[in-house]
Parts: structure tokens; sequence; C-alpha cells
């Protein structure tokens, strides 16, 4: 009974997330079941969307180094989910400029090809992004934005301000995704921390160095120094989240050295 009530207070608007990075779905008392299926939902007619659009990247090299990552760091992922929910795991890469990824709950996990190609990342730079990213999903930050049903529509409103402006014609259609769910506020700077944490350990138990993680976050500093960069606009202050990755790398070096 809870649960039609909230989803009929959320008019069934759109339940995808931006993380990290981005804008989150507040699901009030959607179990893992049901916010993962619906995100399924979405993502495939975002997918579908951004094919018509000619957006949707599935053969370029850009492409195929992160379905690569993904993949690699899938099973070490899947070890770490304790949601009671098994996730399916699955990439949309967007062609755009646009120095942003995210992900939506049960593992569907976007990039940008702009935060590749613009950034140069190495791939243990992008493992650093999809460590981060998968974190997310993992525990379940979603569930803890859940909130008031007042906050959709203003959501709503701050979603297409903040990624339509960004990401040009496709930026409504990747907030509204079908209306199905409701979207919500960004995660809050201890999620965006848990994650940076949760990431680091997750790129090292997949072999990659997470060194990287530094030179990822120096240069997203450096970019958003020079043209404003959405994906860091609700994250720790760079100097922050960079000293607190220092402090946690020993660890994840460890990690990392027993892969080798």
């Amino acid at each position: 009974m809870v649960k039609n009530k909230v989803f009929i207070a959320l008019g069934f608007s759109t339940l995808f997330i931006m993380s990290g990075c981005t804008t989150i779905a507040d699901m009030a008392g959607a179990d893992s079941a049901t916010l993962n299926a619906t995100s399924a939902q979405s993502f495939a007619k975002m997918q579908q969307e951004a094919k018509q659009k000619g957006v949707l990247d599935t053969s370029s090299s850009t492409y195929q180094r992160i379905y690569t990552i993904l993949q690699r760091m899938e099973p070490y992922a899947n070890q770490l989910n304790r949601t009671g929910q098994a996730f399916q795991w699955q990439l949309a890469v967007i062609k755009s400029d646009t120095l942003n990824a995210y992900v939506a709950p049960g593992g569907k996990v976007v990039f940008y090809t702009g935060i590749v190609n613009r950034l140069n990342l190495s791939d243990d730079e992008i493992a650093a992004i999809m460590g981060h990213e998968m974190t997310h999903a993992l525990e379940e930050h979603a569930k803890n934005k859940i909130g008031a049903d007042a906050l959709t529509n203003l959501a709503i409103d701050i979603g297409k301000n903040y990624a339509g402006q960004s990401i040009g014609q496709f930026g409504n259609a990747a907030i509204d995704l079908g209306s199905q769910v409701g979207v919500g506020l960004p995660y809050s700077r201890n999620l965006e921390t848990r994650a940076d944490y949760g990431g680091l350990m997750l790129m090292a138990k997949a072999g990659y160095n997470p060194q990287a993680a530094l030179t990822l976050w120096e240069k997203m500093s450096r970019a958003q120094g020079n043209t404003g960069v959405s994906f860091l606009s609700t994250h720790p202050s760079n100097t922050q989240r960079i000293a607190e990755m220092k402090n946690n790398l020993p660890a994840a070096i460890a990690i990392y050295n027993r892969t080798r």
C-alpha cells in the first residue's frame, strides 16, 4: 500500500541516476528488487533513444576500453555485492564531450566519451571512475537518498537544468528516460567519499594501479578550474578528496601488489 502511494506520488517519473557525479533518484520505500528492475527498464529506454539519436557508442576504441575494464572488474564487484540481488552489469557509452559518468541501481553504468578522450585517461584512470561508480551501486547509495515525495518535481527541474545545459539535446532525454520513477538530488559528500574509498579498493583488487585515482582527480581538478565540471559539483573538495585518497593509498597498494 505504501509502495503504491509512492509510485503514484512520484508520477512515474524517471529513476535514472547520475551518480558521482550527478543526479540521484529518491524513491521513497522502494525495495532493492523494484529499484533494480525499474532502473533496468529506464536504462534500456535510454539506450534505445540514444541509438535513435546517433549518440550511442558501441564500437569505438573508447567504448572497447571502457567495456573491457567493466568486464575485468565485474567479478570482483560481484564478490562485494551484499544487496541480496544479483546485479546485471551493463554499460552505455554516450558520444558527448561532457566530462561525466554515472550509475543506476543494479549495475547500469554510463560513461560519456568526453571524460575519457578530453582528459586522455589511462586504463587505470578509467578503472578509478568505474570503481567509484560500482561502489555507488553496490552500497545502494540511491536507497540512502530516498526522500520526501515533494522533492521529486524540484529534482526533475534541477536535473534538466543541470545536465541538459551541458549535454545538449540528449540532456533532457538522459534525465527523463521515459518518466518512470523519480529523479532525485545528487549524492551527498559523505556517500561520494565512501564511493572514492570503495572504488580505490575495488580497482586494486581487479589489478589496476590505485595510484591512478590520484592522477585522475588531478586531471579533473585542472579541468574544473579551466571550464567547470559538473562531475565534481557535489563532491568533496579536490584537495580533501586527494588527501583522503593518499591516506587510503597504502592499503590499496597492498591489495594491488597481491594481484601482480
